[in-house]
């Protein structure tokens, strides 16, 4: 699991869901798997860490993670079905060529 959280998006390795500031905004942010809805940082980094946690196929009640799906889908104002449903879609947006990766800066050498 490696999870890249920068100024102005998030993503991660196990899923195609990413999270960026809303446009024409500085402080809210959006996540393609909860299109439309408007949340703070740290509300996008906890969709973003149940959206990678659950991206394997495995993931159902009594999983040995389950109470920690159960929470952060709480914290998101939902059950954790209902996000497990969401995750499963696709993108909410395309992600336009920006990436969320760092610089490498032996690349350009």
């Amino acid at each position: 699991m490696t999870m890249t959280i920068l100024d102005d998006c998030m993503s991660s390795d196990r899923t195609p869901h990413t999270a960026r500031l809303a446009p024409g905004e500085r402080h809210t942010w959006e996540v393609s798997w909860l299109p439309g809805r408007h949340m703070d940082r740290n509300s996008a980094i906890t969709a973003m860490v149940l959206a990678d946690m659950v991206a394997s196929d495995d993931m159902k009640a009594g999983h040995r993670l389950w109470p920690h799906v159960e929470g952060w889908a709480a914290e998101l104002a939902l059950v954790a079905p209902e996000a497990l449903a969401r995750i499963a879609s696709q993108p909410g947006w395309a992600n336009g060529g920006r990436t969320c990766e760092l610089d490498d800066p032996e690349a350009a050498e």
